[in-house]
């Protein structure tokens, strides 16, 4: 919306000269206005370019390369924390997990335990496909997941179906892997809903 102009009280008087291009014989609220709009336009660029997240294509470059057909097969354990908006931590847990394939065809069978002693199972079945895309589908997992790999990253696009207080939130995750040598892994999700943030998991996988 266009602001609106401010009311000027008392008599009229000439405007003063100005060297600036374009705002010469122009009132001062105008200046004004323009200034605003100006300042207005530069946030907005700012703010559009701070919005350009990371693509797995940044990290092509990057070793050890990660195919979960490798890093996901066999016994691995995770652990990790959930995190407020604020940054605050609001639960902690392990993940012990066993990884199978048959060519390009996975299940990642994952068991949770909190910190507050809640058990949880999620069955991942992966799918790799060419030029490094991965699909995963799980009960909780709404639709298919999407993943791209490239280097050592991974990136997972997904909605997981929670429970929150006797109702099931739909929540958006934005899944970052990274592979740091052959036994250990970062984990980093986003999780939003409606487009607003609501926290982020971080965990750390060993595999033995």
């Amino acid at each position: 919306m266009t602001p609106r102009r401010p009311r000027l009280t008392g008599p009229s008087r000439p405007a003063p000269e100005s060297s600036a291009p374009g705002l010469v014989g122009r009132p001062l609220y105008g200046r004004r206005t323009q200034l605003l709009r100006l300042g207005a336009a530069l946030a907005l660029a700012a703010g559009l370019a701070g919005c350009a997240g990371p693509t797995p294509a940044d990290y092509a470059g990057q070793t050890p390369a990660l195919d979960l057909r490798e890093y996901f097969n066999g016994p691995l354990v995770a652990h990790g924390v959930f995190t407020d908006r604020s940054g605050r931590v609001v639960r902690r847990f392990r993940v012990d997990m066993v990884g199978r394939w048959q060519g390009d065809q996975g299940v990642l069978e994952e068991d949770f335990l909190y910190s507050d002693g809640e058990r949880q199972r999620r069955v991942w079945r992966l799918v790799r496909g060419p030029d490094g895309r991965y699909t995963g589908t799980a009960d909780d997992v709404v639709g298919t997941a999407q993943g791209q790999a490239a280097g050592n990253a991974l990136n997972w696009r997904y909605t997981l179906a929670l429970p929150v207080d006797g109702r099931v939130w739909e929540v958006q995750f934005d899944d970052w892997m990274y592979l740091m040598d052959r036994q250990v892994m970062l984990n980093k999700a986003v999780m939003s809903k409606f487009g607003l943030r609501l926290g982020e998991v971080t965990l750390a996988f060993h595999k033995p």
